[in-house]
């Protein structure tokens, strides 16, 4: 397709379209001659990738840039274009180390990874955003007095690996390695919300049926 067509079936405008791709967010197309070039629908299917993680996921240009970097990168294996890819998205700023509750929060959410055997989360705490995402929410809420801990955050945890597996499942049914990866982070921006808004309507609706309306 040219790109007129290529912007008629993305929604993007052609001004848009010729920015992403001096910016290296969408492969060149095929030139035709010195002043036209052909897409496909790898093009289209990229661009529509390249949206929802601008649009609705607010990423910058710059992290969308290093994230597509590390889809189309061929020579990593799966599980670390895909960390590599997730880890490249917006993050939570770093625990201050110093301040006892993110301390505390640190051995529960240790001792939690021990409790559900996850040896592979274990050895990448240092690293991962994930991790440190989930000792700042842990020591907030220990900051105001809940505690929350591995005993209470276990069952949540394993509500989530099962969540995971879903995850996974789905992303199999996909036939390219690229379709994947990319599942992959639409999930992380689109599928988060998903999930958050079904867990507040579960929580309406177990609210409801315990206390009623009075």
């Amino acid at each position: 397709m040219r790109l007129a067509e290529l912007s008629e079936r993305s929604g993007v405008s052609t001004a848009t379209i010729k920015y992403y791709l001096r910016e290296g967010l969408l492969p060149p197309g095929r030139q035709i001659n010195t002043t036209t070039a052909e897409y496909d629908e790898e093009h289209l299917r990229r661009l529509k990738l390249v949206r929802a993680m601008i649009q609705v996921g607010r990423v910058p240009v710059a992290t969308v840039r290093e994230v597509l970097g590390h889809v189309d990168d061929d020579s990593l294996p799966r599980v670390i274009r895909l960390g590599a890819a997730l880890w490249a998205l917006p993050q939570v700023p770093e625990p201050d180390e110093d301040d006892e509750y993110v301390r505390t929060a640190h051995q529960q959410v240790d001792a939690l990874l021990d409790r559900l055997g996850w040896e592979n989360a274990k050895q990448l705490t240092t690293i991962s955003p994930a991790y440190r995402s989930l000792v700042v929410s842990v020591a907030a809420f220990r900051r105001l007095g809940y505690d929350w801990g591995a005993e209470l955050l276990a069952p949540y945890a394993e509500l989530m690996h099962r969540t995971a597996v879903l995850d996974m499942d789905n992303m199999e049914t996909h036939p390219s390695e690229e379709e994947r990866i990319e599942f992959a982070i639409l999930g992380a921006i689109i599928n988060e919300p998903i999930l958050q808004s079904l867990h507040r309507l579960a929580q309406e609706e177990e609210s409801a049926r315990r206390y009623g309306f009075e």
